[in-house]
């Protein structure tokens, strides 16, 4: 933001000529399914202009803003482009200047854009509080006074680096993909519209971007980020990257100069507050009005609300998806707020990702617990507009909610067989991300009555039903955390000066190792186990405070047992899914399984799950 506002007074002062400032895309791909590509060009003084492309190239369908600080132009770029700069010019009566664009080489394809699935563990990383690898970035942000670890909400100092410096412990621990919360250039300032406890605080979090073709200095830089996609990919760890399209930072440029009238919803003055009314979105008896504030309201009435329904917004955002995904090979997308985006515009964008990259995946967000209204935003069937989103997959917020009562002292282990009783309502229940926690909400241990064996157990559950088991960072060493910004602390050993390691078993308290090592144990057998990650579930029993069933798939059949009381429990029930004389706890616990008479018995200690199989 600082160098385009640089870059834009500096120039201007040096001629009296059109000035570029920033062009976004700012490179592109030739034998590109999308061609022309769309440039955005900002600057100054560009009113009357016209391009002029080099040979092959043809550049058309200018459409100039108010004012001539901006203008949109096609370009079409020839197959045979090799990779360089594209050499376009811009001119005006007043000079000639170049418009910065190039063409990139492809990525290989191999090992890349390989998308995600229920052979998968996600793993959450929000990259400023999981590792300081490189402090020296921290230096722009204690300029800005944007850096205090002892403040909650302000920049603590991880990094991209961090994260590629403690990929094997994720490695080690079974973890196959990684979900990183948003890494676009935020403001170098601090946020005074939003506030915690009547102070300012910084954008640290990542989900108020003033720039969507920048990282934030701080995490590093795109060069950075593609490195670590690339050393995930050599450790056999994919990553998720987690992408905006419905609103902007209140502090970007745009806010001030739109590149059109209609380029947000509303203006800073006067725009509509979202109520998060989302199921007006899918009520098919719900009145346009009634979905406006939802559609076009401003987030949290402070986040500027991006109008999918411009033809210019909509090609500006897809091609920026389509960009990070070429710039840096990653293999899926998590989309922020989806419910608050247009349909149109998701099938529209699904549909774009599909053509260049058909194996790439992208789950969705959308925050409700309710199954029969977050259903009805995963693609693979038309829903009563009309539209099928092609959504891949959803985080399984309903899930989440009976999963933490369930596990909860006292808990009734049949909410767990209502959520899943719930999946005739999903095109496809095994691509719903399944968690205990992630960074909106309070963490497990910080729970009233939370202990040590219902983590363990809730994690028994995720790590071997249905879905695609995603793990909060932290979560796998019974980290605490009340409601945000509490729940993001930072990750103990992660940072310079840290008293103690928890990236290492010597590091550990005993409850952290208890938990590490019994998360470790679930996510290796499941790796080794198809019947695990995708086989059949079938329910054996659902009563109080237990629950079991078993899952079948190909070359192995699992019994998966829990038992959220205080005192031992034998499950009777019959043996038609289950036909093994006598079974031991894989994961090494007390629990058996027998046979008796044609009848099923499943002894287990209190406040424990057992796993056994059959191959």
């Amino acid at each position: 933001m600082l160098l385009y506002a640089c870059a834009l007074a500096c120039c201007a002062v040096l001629s009296a000529g059109p000035v570029v400032a920033k062009v976004d895309p700012p490179s592109w791909w030739s034998g590109h399914s999308m061609n022309p590509v769309r440039l955005l060009v900002e600057g100054s003084d560009l009113s009357g202009a016209t391009i002029e492309a080099p040979a092959g190239f043809r550049a058309s369908n200018l459409v100039e803003s108010a004012g001539g600080a901006y203008l949109f132009v096609d370009v079409v770029i020839p197959r045979s482009a090799p990779p360089g700069p594209a050499r376009l010019r811009l001119r005006t009566r007043q000079g000639t200047t170049e418009i910065p664009f190039s063409i990139l080489p492809q990525l290989p394809r191999q090992g890349r854009f390989q998308g995600f699935g229920p052979d998968d563990l996600i793993y959450l990383i929000m990259p400023d509080r999981f590792a300081d690898g490189d402090p020296s970035n921290n230096d722009p942000f204690l300029s800005h006074g944007l850096f205090n670890r002892d403040k909650p909400r302000y920049y603590h100092g991880g990094d991209f680096q961090g994260i590629i410096d403690h990929l094997p412990y994720l490695k080690d621990l079974g973890v196959t993909a990684v979900w990183l919360n948003p890494v676009y250039d935020n403001a170098n300032r601090l946020n005074r519209r939003e506030t915690y406890r009547g102070e300012p605080v910084a954008d640290y979090h990542g989900y108020g971007p003033v720039d969507f073709y920048a990282v934030d200095e701080h995490f590093g830089d795109v060069i950075q980020f593609r490195k670590l996609v690339e050393s995930a990919h050599r450790l056999g760890i994919k990553v998720i990257q987690d992408q905006i399209a419905n609103h902007t930072s209140p502090y970007h440029r745009w806010v001030v100069n739109p590149p059109s009238p209609t380029w947000f919803h509303g203006t800073e003055r006067s725009h509509l507050v979202n109520t998060w009314q989302i199921w007006t979105i899918a009520d098919p008896h719900s009145s346009a009005a009634s979905r406006r504030s939802t559609l076009e309201g401003w987030f949290a009435g402070v986040l500027p609300d991006l109008n999918q329904d411009n033809p210019e917004v909509a090609r500006y955002l897809i091609q920026n998806t389509l960009w990070w995904i070429g710039v840096s090979g990653i293999d899926g997308i998590r989309q922020d707020t989806l419910p608050y985006a247009p349909r149109t515009f998701w099938r529209d964008w699904m549909a774009a990702i599909k053509r260049e990259y058909p194996k790439l995946r992208v789950a969705g967000e959308v925050f409700h617990g309710d199954a029969s209204l977050v259903s009805f935003f995963q693609g693979g069937a038309a829903r009563w507009d009309g539209i099928d989103s092609g959504i891949d997959a959803l985080f399984d917020f309903p899930m989440y909610y009976q999963l933490r009562r369930a596990a909860a002292p006292s808990g009734d282990m049949r909410e767990l067989g209502v959520a899943l009783s719930h999946d005739w309502l999903y095109a496809n229940p095994d691509m719903l991300v399944t968690f205990l926690g992630l960074h909106d909400v309070t963490r497990f241990m910080s729970e009233n009555g939370a202990s040590i064996h219902g983590l363990k157990l809730a994690f028994d559950f995720l790590l071997t039903a249905r879905g695609i088991p995603m793990i909060y960072y932290g979560d796998e060493i019974a980290m605490q955390g009340g409601p945000d910004p509490d729940n993001r602390r930072d990750f103990p050993g992660g940072f310079p000066g840290d008293r103690r390691n928890a990236f290492t078993a010597s590091g550990r308290t005993a409850d952290e190792s208890a938990v590490f090592e019994h998360v470790r144990k679930l996510a290796h057998l499941r790796a080794q186990n198809p019947c695990l990650r995708a086989g059949d579930l079938s329910t054996v029993f659902a009563g109080g405070h237990a629950y079991a069933y078993v899952r079948r798939g190909s070359g192995c059949t699992a019994l998966i047992a829990l038992n959220n009381s205080r005192g031992r429990t034998r499950i009777h029930a019959p043996a038609d899914m289950w036909t093994v004389p006598t079974a031991t706890d894989a994961l090494g616990g007390e629990g058996t399984a027998q046979i008796r008479n044609g009848q099923l018995f499943i002894d287990l200690p209190p406040r424990a799950g057992a796993v056994f199989l059959a191959h």
